[in-house]
């Protein structure tokens, strides 16, 4: 990565230190749905590990959304983001600089929480294992790929609603893939082929998701 983007990133890591709120927000969601949601369905424990690891990858794919408007929009209001975009030689490294800013700050805490919600959830120490696995693969195709929305919807009026539309199908088969490792280690088969389907996803994403970024960054400012 250029020196131009490793200063980008390292902007976003102290703007995020700044304004902690953005931080917390996704976080706050992520555990707060996790944890309501037994309130809903009934407290058994069975039917909570089934569920259990649709739901922490559901509840992680809305809380990336949520903070996807702001991956791009405040450097857009305020001019930033066409200096970057002129002092950057290769736009791609822009992009790639500020996904890898968005998956540090907003899905690694993410991460972080999700064992505890796991135990609350009643899911085996194994199954964890598997679920930790799955969001350190998955949640990077998420940042990737939400930033693609995010530079495809710049400046639009209804942007947000159409980042929706847009990031949120091409998340599925992360989501399935995620919360199927999980389900086949506790149903005690092999979770490896989807782990190597994520990773597929993983490196698919990082090869392509940056260049279309970059194209559309280029068309929105």
């Amino acid at each position: 990565m250029p020196d131009r983007a490793w200063a980008v990133l390292q902007r976003d890591l102290r703007l995020a230190m700044r304004r902690p709120t953005e931080v917390v927000l996704p976080v706050l969601f992520f555990v707060l749905a996790c944890a309501l949601f037994p309130l809903g369905v009934g407290p058994e424990p069975e039917m909570l590990r089934q569920i259990a690891p649709g739901l922490v990858w559901v509840c992680a794919l809305l809380a990336a959304l949520l903070s996807l408007p702001a991956l791009y929009g405040p450097d857009h209001a305020d001019g930033s983001l066409e200096q970057m975009l002129l002092a950057q030689p290769w736009p791609v490294a822009l992009a790639l600089a500020k996904s890898l800013a968005h998956w540090l700050t907003t899905l690694l805490p993410l991460i972080v929480a999700a064992p505890v919600l796991a135990l609350l959830l009643g899911m085996a120490a194994a199954s964890t294992g598997v679920l930790l696995l799955t969001l350190l693969l998955g949640t990077p195709v998420l940042s990737l790929l939400g930033s693609v929305g995010a530079a495809l919807t710049l400046g639009l009026r209804q942007g947000p609603a159409l980042i929706l539309l847009l990031v949120l199908p091409l998340c599925v088969p992360v989501l399935v893939f995620g919360a199927g490792a999980v389900s086949t280690q506790a149903m005690g088969l092999d979770p490896r082929g989807h782990l190597y389907l994520l990773g597929a996803l993983l490196l698919l994403s990082v090869l392509g998701a940056p260049l279309a970024t970059a194209a559309a960054l280029r068309i929105s400012v």
